[in-house]
């Protein structure tokens, strides 16, 4: 091979490996945003089975305390109100605004639940007011596993490089499922 060979051969090379470097950069990239992407859905829509879970059970709750506590119906107005949001809402800021009106006046109607020892010695009640709080307690895990694979997610797209490639194909951050400051308090049980 003469010299001239060699140095054609070495530029197509080095022309081939200038291309094809940037271009599996950015594939790899790419695919990589699209593996978080999905990570991020999946998480939402273990959100939502539990959250599904808690706002199909919410009616036999409600209807139980009914019976004991005829008087309180600005609180299952609440409770009612709220689970309507819920079922209304789209997008997945909307969900968890919603949700966190759900667990507002869920919170509300656990006071009332306190001023009747009746009504908490009901085994029905209690049935259903353990499934709730195993509900409530999945709902955590998965809201902390949602917000993990959010965090993940909205880090890498904010990274360098990463941000240019995830901004030119238009990956956009994701909302984390935060409770609101002014939810974050206990409810207070108050005997009259």
């Amino acid at each position: 091979m003469g010299r001239g060979q060699k140095t054609i051969l070495t530029m197509v090379i080095l022309v081939v490996v200038l291309i094809l470097i940037p271009f599996l950069y950015v594939k790899s990239t790419y695919n990589t945003l699209v593996r978080m992407d999905e990570q991020v859905k999946a998480a939402w829509a273990q959100v939502e089975n539990q959250l599904q879970r808690r706002y199909d059970l919410i009616p036999n709750y409600v209807e139980t305390v009914k019976g004991y506590a005829k008087h309180e119906k600005e609180v299952f107005i609440k409770v009612t109100e709220a689970r309507s949001k819920v079922a209304g809402a789209t997008s997945i800021p909307d969900k968890i605004k919603a949700n966190n009106e759900l667990s507002a006046a869920l919170s509300r109607l656990l006071v009332v639940v306190e001023r009747y020892p009746d009504l908490k010695a009901n085994q029905n009640f209690i049935r259903l007011q353990d499934e709730l709080a195993g509900t409530e307690n999945r709902i955590a895990v998965e809201r902390r596993r949602f917000n993990e694979t959010v965090r993940v997610y909205n880090t890498k797209i904010r990274s360098f490089p990463t941000n240019i490639l995830a901004s030119m194909f238009g990956f956009k951050p994701a909302t984390f499922f935060q409770v609101p400051k002014e939810k974050q308090e206990a409810p207070k049980v108050k005997f009259d």
